[in-house]
């Protein structure tokens, strides 16, 4: 099959080539060899290769597969429908099979995780669960304790090795497209997005159009103006607010809130400062599932001009 999004054309197909911290990847590696996968969930931020991992490691012990995006199908009739008529059947390579849930935290709590506790036991013998999330503790407890939980979070002290690693694989891709890059252009990209390996490998594709990556692709991701922002926070000015955050509501909302967060404690009085770090925080995190986002910036923006205290 011939993939036009680089993502997909060169998905990882097997361990060895996920770009992962050497623990994790070496946990897979043990799985593999042990020739027997266990109902896991994986869980981390958005691009850390979760989905990517469970794919490979389906390919490499070939396994029968069957993919469910739950963000798009949540509900119960998945669970009596696809889900039982994969599982109760057996696997022609006569391995396990393996139901991959993607984005399981948004299964309906109440109604498909508690019937999915059931399906893991009613299946045991045929078939095993890998789900992937972002934040597992929109995962139910009975689902957590008949699961290996496996984070997917890299800590400081694996970041320059990973992203290293990263960086590699996309030269790779680069020159295997015929794309011209500056290095340094390329290195300011991973760490602006890292750990999110498939959001760099979209910009990447995306800048590429003209054949060459240069400093000229990061005028189209120009710097958030703090400084105009704190000077409306700070005048309590719903208008200037507004027009900021209609300015910038076009930028990555990760980019947006790291930006506020780094720049905005130079224009606040040193009590103000953890007020507003919690509010970040929690407009940060209201971003991953709110419907209107330049809503959400704007009430962050709105709650620190009425809680924070402005030099």
């Amino acid at each position: 099959m011939n993939h036009f999004l680089w993502v997909e054309k060169y998905r990882p197909k097997d361990i060895d080539s996920c770009v992962l911290p050497e623990r994790i990847q070496q946990t897979f590696h043990d799985i593999v060899k042990a020739g027997q996968i266990p109902n896991m969930i994986l869980t981390g931020s958005a691009g850390s290769g979760k989905t990517t991992v469970a794919r490979a490691l389906c390919n490499e012990m070939n396994l029968d597969m069957l993919f469910i995006n739950a963000s798009d199908e949540s509900g119960i009739d998945v669970l009596r429908t696809k889900i039982r008529n994969f599982a109760s059947t057996v696997s022609i390579s006569g391995g396990n099979k393996v139901v991959i849930l993607d984005e399981a935290d948004y299964l309906n709590p109440s109604s498909t995780q508690p019937a999915l506790r059931g399906f893991m036991e009613e299946f045991a013998a045929n078939c095993r669960f890998i789900l992937t999330c972002n934040f597992k503790n929109r995962i139910i407890e009975p689902l957590h304790s008949r699961c290996t939980v496996i984070d997917f979070r890299i800590l400081s002290s694996e970041k320059v090795s990973v992203a290293s690693k990263f960086s590699q694989r996309v030269k790779t891709i680069l020159d295997g497209e015929g794309i011209e890059y500056s290095e340094k252009v390329l290195a300011d990209l991973i760490i602006k997005n890292f750990p999110d390996f498939r959001k760099t490998l979209n910009e990447l594709q995306r800048y590429s159009v003209g054949g060459k990556i240069d400093v000229g692709v990061l005028s189209a991701d120009a710097n958030v103006s703090i400084k105009a922002l704190a000077k409306a926070l700070k005048a309590k000015s719903f208008t200037d607010i507004r027009k900021w955050v209609i300015e910038n509501s076009d930028k990555d909302t990760t980019h947006v809130f790291r930006s506020i967060y780094d720049g905005l404690q130079d224009h606040l009085t040193p009590d103000s400062i953890p007020q507003a770090v919690l509010i970040i925080a929690e407009y940060q995190y209201k971003a991953a599932f709110v419907a209107d986002q330049e809503v959400n910036l704007a009430a962050c923006c709105i709650s620190l001009a009425a809680d924070c205290t402005f030099k």
